[in-house]
């Protein structure tokens, strides 16, 4: 289907940057493996009660990987315990101390997160790179737009995608010393522009696998807006293997915004894609109100599943043709069911959201048992 789609709509298709695969744990990040979606916990990492609900959380809504931050000892023994009771990979999020990153691979970290402008220069460089050798641990190099190392910043007055690129490159070059290429590299900044140019250029110079994200990207609104057209615009043009959107919020948010992004261009296909209308005066029911339940009460579905909710007959069929389900409003109180772009008959407002819930539940066990 993918194939013949490619050849009827070319305009359609995106071609991924060639990268080397390294591994997360059992995720694979690079080569031909799908874009990995990651989030981060915010708890405090040694309430490990309180880390593991919330990780438990992150995995319900489909996060590949999480990441857990380390600042301390107790942290660090922290996840000893935490990855015996969940399930997907973590990455330790190390600054400042070295040792913590020894610390997080002898305790289970499946990654370690490291970043150069902070983590001490080569000697401790060296020495967290033994630990994850020993360890079976991949590593993150961390270029931040806000924490450049003083030369680079000597040199080019300012953060700069120049900077940030020769930072990355210089840091890698520390691993590949070391015979150590299960490595994967970000050059994030909260300047949207920065950051796009900044990957551009990396992706010209090295095959790693590239970590995406806009760096402190602000609330949930404004930040998903900042990450979409930063991370969406090098997403288009191939470049990028997991991706980590940055927003002050629930951090689960992340993960449904994540797979979003990705579910827009078709590069992921995870949960239902609702396709529906703004509403205006035509809509023949609460368009708004609808999709909003229909959200809530549909998070749980995994499955690839198309919805259409449209409030007339304007666009409703059109857009039903295309989907797995679809719902269009009509006017006395229904609308017109639809599956697979068929109708399959008239539908009471009061009774479509409960009917359109039970032929999605219907759809995606259909699809469980096919494969």
């Amino acid at each position: 289907m993918a194939d013949s789609l490619e050849q009827i709509r070319p305009w359609r298709t995106i071609e991924r940057r060639k990268s080397r695969q390294i591994m997360v744990g059992k995720v694979p990040v690079g080569g031909d493996a799908p874009i990995a979606v990651q989030t981060m916990t915010n708890t405090v990492t040694h309430d490990i009660a309180a880390t593991v609900n919330q990780v438990r959380q992150m995995e319900e809504a489909g996060a590949d990987i999480v990441r857990i931050s380390c600042p301390d000892p107790e942290s660090s023994l922290a996840l000893k315990d935490i990855v015996k009771d969940i399930s997907v990979p973590i990455v330790a999020d190390i600054h400042f101390h070295y040792k913590r990153g020894i610390e997080a691979a002898e305790n289970g970290a499946a990654c370690l997160r490291i970043n150069p402008g902070n983590i001490g220069g080569r000697e401790r460089v060296k020495e967290v790179v033994a630990a994850a050798r020993d360890h079976g641990c991949s590593i993150r190099i961390g270029v931040n737009g806000g924490s450049l190392e003083r030369e680079l910043l000597e040199k080019y007055g300012e953060p700069c995608p120049e900077a940030m690129v020769e930072s990355a490159l210089m840091h890698a070059r520390m691993l590949e010393d070391e015979n150590f290429q299960d490595y994967k590299i970000s050059v994030k900044a909260s300047d949207v522009f920065l950051t796009v140019a900044a990957y551009h250029q990396l992706a010209d110079a090295t095959d790693a696998p590239l970590h995406l994200g806009i760096t402190e990207a602000g609330g949930a609104r404004i930040g998903t807006v900042k990450s979409s057209i930063g991370m969406g615009n090098l997403l288009w043009a191939g470049i990028g293997d997991t991706i980590r959107v940055s927003l002050s919020a629930d951090p689960v948010e992340e993960v449904k915004v994540g797979f979003d992004m990705l579910k827009s261009l078709g590069l992921r296909t995870r949960g239902v894609n609702i396709i529906s209308c703004p509403s205006c005066a035509r809509q023949g029911f609460d368009v708004i109100k609808t999709v909003q339940t229909l959200e809530e009460k549909l998070a749980h579905i995994s499955e690839p599943i198309s919805l259409s909710i449209i409030g007339c007959v304007v666009n409703g069929p059109g857009e039903a043709a295309f989907t797995d389900i679809g719902f269009t409003g009509g006017s006395a109180g229904y609308g017109m069911m639809y599956a697979a772009g068929a109708k399959t008959g008239k539908t009471n407002n009061d009774d479509m959201i409960e009917e359109i819930i039970a032929k999605v539940e219907a759809k995606a066990k259909e699809l469980q048992a096919a494969r």
